[in-house]
């Protein structure tokens, strides 16, 4: 049985998940530790909240952008956006790609079910360079982020999400990865500023 939330269009496109240098990452379960982490980094938080995504189906990919980062999201039976929250229309894998790649990145993940009603699953996030988290959510509150600790970038990540109760069959329902606010951390205009000072310093001194 399919468990689509739209009618599938006869042609969908895919895209491409970039991969990044591998770099140190910490994980994070709680929002605030890595608001002050991110900050700690001289960073700031960027975020997309979904909520200017029309209701209803979109092809794969789709996309939007923050102040700094443009984001692309795929799935390879497209998408389902519902009052601020961006899913996929069947249950499968969602990626998102950033572009520039980001310092660190966080997000709001969790399931629903074909209706959007929150479910409680058990998720995986998983980054471009290879490191994966999993977790257990039942509310869009659940929290996931990710910093990496050198000058690598993350360039992607995909949510994976399966039943809390086990896998999908004997009558449980299939499970959307869901997500309604994704965190960009991103270098902070000071932070810039001096790199461009550092560069213009270090081309001065090639010069002399």
């Amino acid at each position: 049985m399919l468990y689509s939330r739209h009618f599938l269009p006869s042609a969908t496109l895919l895209v491409a998940i970039s991969s990044s240098a591998n770099a140190a990452i910490v994980v994070y379960t709680s929002q605030g530790l890595w608001n002050n982490a991110v900050s700690g980094a001289g960073l700031k938080v960027e975020t997309e909240t979904f909520n200017e995504v029309e209701n209803g189906f979109h092809a794969s990919p789709f996309g939007g952008s923050t102040a700094s980062v443009t984001w692309s999201a795929s799935a390879d039976r497209g998408l389902f956006a519902q009052d601020g929250v961006l899913s996929t229309n069947f249950p499968e894998t969602l990626t998102f790609t950033f572009t520039p790649g980001v310092r660190a990145v966080g997000g709001n993940f969790f399931g629903t079910d074909i209706d959007f009603n929150n479910a409680s699953v058990i998720f995986t996030v998983a980054l471009s360079n290879g490191t994966s988290f999993t977790g257990e959510a039942s509310t869009p509150e659940s929290f996931t982020g990710f910093r990496s600790t050198n000058a690598a970038t993350i360039s992607s990540l995909s949510i994976e999400v399966e039943p809390a109760q086990g896998f999908m069959g004997g009558g449980v329902p299939p499970v959307y990865p869901s997500v309604n606010n994704l965190y960009f951390g991103v270098p902070a205009p000071g932070a810039i500023a001096l790199l461009g000072a550092a560069g213009l310093i270090g081309f001065r001194r090639r010069r002399d």
